[in-house]
């Protein structure tokens, strides 16, 4: 059965979609970019500070569905820029620190409100 997840920790979707759907034990999320869900204002001052603002939002919604982080098996993460690929690395090593999921990284040429970095992620329990 599907289920549509909803949390005010995370931003609200910028477009006709949920944050996520629950289908059976699988979670599928939406791709989460810097937007702070208490303020609605980007936080892209670093790419650090942006990707923690992104991981923390995916969480947030991740958690929402009665999931974990350690529940992730996929991620997917846009980027704006390769060259920032290590800073993004770094940030997103210290939320997935053991059993990582799987994932891949792809340049792409432009991201909603020009942002440089967007996530998504698929968990199973």
């Amino acid at each position: 059965m599907k289920r549509i997840i909803k949390t005010d920790n995370a931003p609200a979707p910028i477009g006709p979609y949920n944050q996520a759907i629950a289908f059976g034990n699988t979670l599928y999320t939406s791709g989460q970019i810097a937007i702070n869900p208490i303020t609605n204002a980007l936080e892209t001052a670093t790419i650090e500070q942006e990707t923690q603002r992104v991981l923390e939002n995916l969480k947030a919604v991740v958690e929402a569905a009665g999931f974990s982080l350690e529940d992730v098996v996929k991620c997917s993460i846009f980027i704006s820029d390769m060259r920032q690929f290590a800073a993004i690395n770094a940030v997103y090593a210290t939320y997935f620190t053991s059993n990582q999921p799987a994932r891949e990284t792809v340049q792409v040429a432009v991201l909603p409100k020009n942002v440089n970095v967007e996530i998504s992620a698929i968990a199973v329990r």
